[in-house]
């Protein structure tokens, strides 16, 4: 088996029927597979094989897709990065995957430690005029031919880095057995077709964008309409230009569609599905109220390929994540004990199936931690009510979840505790009424010293992607622990939310 398979199946059958849309350019899926070959084609005549890494550091555009695609093909493993990364973040990710190789852009390349990061051989870069380093230099003589290798079903396929507990990111990695059980599913459930035109504006580093809709919609053998990010005019016009049925986005992005736009303006959508984060019930309740369609929703995590509940085929309920698809468990137990609690009891998620990671990249420990007798402990706190439809309540862990992306606070202190005037810091994630969560931070200072505090958020800036600088940072003369000295962050969060 090979995850790209899929777009070699939908070449064979349908060579030029559209398969992407970006920016008013059309490629067929003969375009898009071809030039995958070249790539794949290539990397092999560098000397890349089955197993090496190959990192993308790329935004949302045609290269992400036929640079992933060749990757896979060739056997090797994409390494997905987020490009809101700072300079230490790529370090660290690339010298934690030991990449081989990268396919960035010219503004993202000047990111990129190259002298520090002894793995990484070939960067190659889009658009740029420099032979030694143009992805077009690698792909000119490159034959336009390349069928995707047999793989093993637990071979790994990508690596999708998150934030880690630890204040480093993990590197999540995905089988190709994972990806495939996880696409087809998201192919019955959503029923996904091939005359269906499929928007795309979130991420495609985030698991969401890259498995949940793009390798799905290549799987159905349906079209991809590609937007580099959420932008609303462009976004409005497409949907009608371009003839999108389905939606794909955030709670974020439907909170403002529901400000922004009347039904008539969704004429041809068909389908709604909102995931990354818990839609709250009153935007699902005044969406259908105004839309007369409901917003689908599901549940699940990096780990898990994302998809592992949907809310539903038939019966959907409101302010639920839905019930397991098939042939994935999800069970609610005692955090304490591990042992299944009564329906209507709140305990922590846990999740089995052949959607479930192979692990933690070169992190057997974090990886013990989380896969226990073949469950994934997910971290979230949730219950089932007496017909198994699962509702998330908590997160049992200090993770803040921005707009669907997860920052750590550990990672978050570890940047603000190189500022030598600071003396101790604690950061939590407060509610927020546009992203679900923002990062905030206590910090106290050394006796005789300070810094002013939007120079400590300029560091921050400095060292990490925006989306993890806090938004407030206050200034106290202690933080609140419990008797073994464990910071009280709930009751830090309560007291900002007050």
């Amino acid at each position: 088996m090979n995850i790209a398979q899929h777009i070699e199946k939908a070449r064979l059958h349908s060579p030029n029927k559209l398969a992407l849309i970006f920016e008013n350019t059309h490629y067929s899926y003969q375009d898009l597979d071809q030039w995958a070959n070249q790539i794949a084609n290539g990397l092999a005549q560098l000397g890349l094989r089955v197993g090496d890494r190959v990192a993308l550091f790329l935004p949302n555009i045609p290269e992400f897709m036929v640079g992933y695609l060749g990757i896979i093909k060739l056997g090797a493993i994409a390494v997905s990065l987020n490009v809101q990364l700072q300079r230490d973040e790529i370090k660290f990710i690339v010298n934690d995957s030991q990449a081989t190789a990268m396919i960035t852009t010219p503004e993202l390349a000047q990111l990129v430690p190259t002298a520090e990061c002894p793995s990484l051989k070939h960067v190659f870069v889009t658009g740029s005029v420099d032979a030694s380093t143009s992805l077009a230099s690698l792909i000119e003589s490159a034959p336009k031919e390349y069928q995707a290798r047999a793989m093993q079903p637990h071979d790994p396929a990508a690596i999708v880095y998150s934030s880690g507990t630890t204040g480093f990111p993990k590197g999540v990695t995905l089988s190709h057995h994972n990806i495939i059980s996880n696409m087809q599913a998201k192919n019955r459930y959503c029923d996904m077709r091939s005359s269906d035109r499929l928007l795309l504006c979130v991420p495609l580093f985030h698991c969401f964008g890259q498995n949940a809709i793009f390798n799905s919609a290549l799987n159905a053998g349906a079209t991809i309409v590609l937007h580099r990010s959420f932008n609303l005019d462009l976004v409005l016009r497409s949907i009608q230009a371009d003839q999108v049925t389905m939606f794909f986005g955030v709670p974020t992005i439907y909170l403002l569609l529901l400000n922004k736009t009347e039904p008539e303006q969704f004429h041809a959508v068909r389908y709604f599905f909102s995931g990354a984060a818990i839609l709250p019930v009153e935007i699902a309740q005044r969406w259908y109220a105004k839309y007369k369609l409901p917003i689908h929703e599901g549940y699940g995590l990096t780990e898990t390929s994302p998809f592992a509940a949907y809310n539903h085929i038939s019966d959907y309920k409101l302010g639920s994540v839905g019930v397991p698809i098939e042939q994935v468990e999800i069970k609610i137990v005692d955090i304490e004990t591990d042992v299944e609690v009564l329906p209507d009891e709140v305990g922590e998620i846990i999740i089995r199936g052949p959607n479930v990671m192979l692990g933690y990249w070169n992190n057997p420990t974090a990886t013990a931690q989380a896969i226990r007798n073949g469950w994934f402990h997910t971290g979230d706190l949730g219950k089932k009510d007496q017909a198994g439809y699962l509702f998330i309540v908590d997160r049992l862990k200090d993770m803040i979840n921005v707009a669907g992306i997860k920052v750590y606070p550990a990672e978050v202190e570890n940047v603000i505790y190189q500022l030598s005037e600071v003396a101790e810091v604690a950061v939590y994630g407060v509610a927020d009424a546009i992203t679900g969560e923002r990062v905030e931070a206590q910090i106290v200072f050394k006796p005789n010293q300070q810094l002013p505090i939007q120079a400590i958020i300029a560091f921050c800036r400095q060292h990490m992607a925006s989306f993890k600088v806090p938004t407030a940072i206050k200034v106290v003369d202690s933080i609140p622990k419990n008797p073994t000295g464990k910071v009280l962050k709930r009751l830090l969060r309560n007291e900002a939310g007050a």
